[in-house]
Formats: structure tokens, C-alpha cells, sequence
């Protein structure tokens, strides 16, 4: 089974800017129950199982949030 594309972005990276921006433990319900819009309405879990590559779905995140321009 081939791996998805992220972006350029891995997700093991992904996933350590989610902890940082929501709060380690938070991510994982975050990924799973928030809904964003700008991803289709899907979730974060839902929008990288549909082949939306990792950095995509980090943007939408950070705009989501209104995370500080560090954590581009």
C-alpha cells in the first residue's frame, strides 16, 4: 500500500505542531471532532484519510485557531 502524499510536511510533524498548538492529549479529540470548514467540512483525521496532504491541513488548522505566525 503506497504512503500518502502530505504536502512535504510528515505527519509524525504534523502531529507535534498539533500537540503544541492545542495541547498535548487535546490534539488527538481536536483531529477527530472539530470540523473545518476550509477542509471540506471534515475533520482533521477525516481530511488526511481523504488524501489531503498534510500541509493543507495544517494551514486550515492554523488559520482555524488563529494560531501566532511561529507556528507556521
Amino acid at each position: 500500500m503506497p504512503l500518502p502524499d502530505t504536502g512535504g510536511v510528515r505527519l509524525t510533524e504534523f502531529w507535534r505542531r498539533l500537540d503544541e498548538a492545542v495541547g498535548t492529549g487535546a490534539a488527538d479529540t481536536f483531529a477527530t471532532d472539530r470540523v473545518i470548514g476550509t477542509l471540506g467540512d471534515r475533520t482533521v483525521r477525516e481530511a488526511l484519510a481523504a488524501g489531503v496532504p498534510a500541509n493543507e491541513v495544517w494551514r486550515a488548522v492554523h488559520v482555524t485557531l488563529d494560531l501566532p505566525a511561529r507556528l507556521r
